[in-house]
């Protein structure tokens, strides 16, 4: 007879039992490495006018079946973002092409179809949302030969021809370096915001993004945005906590700035599941306002550095600081950015 192997439904040998090592499950173990989130990460509730704002966008997102990147992935700064009339809304489905380490959306070789329906389904999202900027960020497409720019040009031009008082940000993908299909993408969309993340510094490139993507790759991009739309604000994002120091992450601004970006958000990684890669380290929020203070100083035209920050982080308020607002982190604030500019908030 031959010897069945355990099974996780088996009543006497459970799944952590099957892969035990030195008395600790391989589950065990990887919960063990992740780190504790340090006492600074917190956030606050909206109240008054703000509270009213939220609990109205909550309510038409839920009464209508909306899916926004902003609860589905849990997004700290939700109550933040929404209160102020923003959103993010991802296209292109569900499932991205790559695999980045770092990244809790899943990856697949061949993704379904895209969804002609789309355009007209995001545009009357965003109308039923009654905001006023939207983000609107993609999965990588590699399947298709232009990387997924027609879609998400189909998607732009619907949304702002059907809320054409709302701001229009694009989070792309590097559309795989194809500087073509970017062309045809960017001629005359009616956008306020191009960005792309470079995601980690450049000496990170292979632990942290997928083979397919990298920095120069992401420069590429970015410096050719510029070129095609100088009259769009260019912006880029940085996590910080995978192993980068912080002369890396001036460099990567330097970088950045040479290229022509014009707006910035930096923030603490997070570690999505056991599965992705461990935080390397909680830089405190002096930190963060240090990268802020030289962020500015290196020409940036707004900048959104802490903890708690995302690349779509006040998104509406980010852009407005770009054309000379106030710096949207001196304004009253969940907690999530810290600044030079704010010394006694959350230092």
């Amino acid at each position: 007879m031959s010897t069945r192997l355990p099974t996780i439904n088996d009543e006497n040998h459970s799944f952590n039992e099957v892969l035990r090592h030195n008395g600790k499950s391989a589950l065990e173990r990887r919960r063990e490495k992740r780190k504790r989130l340090p006492e600074w990460f917190r956030t606050t509730l909206p109240t008054g006018p703000s509270q009213r704002k939220f609990n109205e966008t909550k309510a038409n997102v839920h009464e209508h079946g909306l899916h926004t990147v902003c609860e589905e992935a849990k997004c700290p700064n939700v109550h933040d973002c929404w209160a102020r009339g923003t959103a993010t809304f991802m296209i292109a489905g569900e499932v991205c092409t790559r695999g980045c380490r770092f990244c809790a959306v899943g990856t697949i070789k061949k993704p379904p179809e895209l969804n002609p329906m789309e355009p007209q389904e995001l545009a009357e999202a965003v109308e039923k949302m009654n905001i006023s900027h939207a983000v609107i960020t993609v999965v990588n497409r590699d399947d298709l030969p232009d990387g997924g720019a027609e879609h998400y040009r189909k998607c732009l031009l619907e949304v702002n021809n059907r809320n054409p008082e709302v701001g229009l940000e694009l989070l792309c993908s590097d559309l795989e370096g194809n500087l073509d299909a970017l062309e045809v993408l960017l001629d005359n969309l009616p956008i306020k915001v191009f960005a792309h993340n470079v995601e980690c510094v450049p000496r990170l490139d292979s632990l942290v993004r997928d083979p397919r993507a990298s920095f120069e790759q992401s420069i590429k991009i970015l410096s050719n945005a510029k070129k095609l739309r100088p009259d769009l604000k260019i912006k880029s994002s940085i996590m910080v906590g995978l192993g980068e120091n912080d002369e890396e992450i001036v460099e990567a601004m330097e970088l950045l700035r040479e290229v022509g970006v014009d707006m910035i958000t930096l923030g603490q990684y997070l570690q999505p599941s056991n599965k992705h890669l461990p935080i390397d380290r909680f830089p405190e929020p002096k930190q963060f306002a240090e990268w802020d203070k030289t962020a500015r100083d290196l020409g940036f035209e707004a900048v959104a550095s802490g903890p708690l920050v995302r690349s779509s982080y006040r998104a509406g308020l980010l852009f407005e600081e770009a054309e000379g607002a106030e710096p949207v982190v001196t304004r009253e604030s969940t907690g999530s950015a810290v600044s030079y500019l704010n010394p006694m908030r959350n230092l």
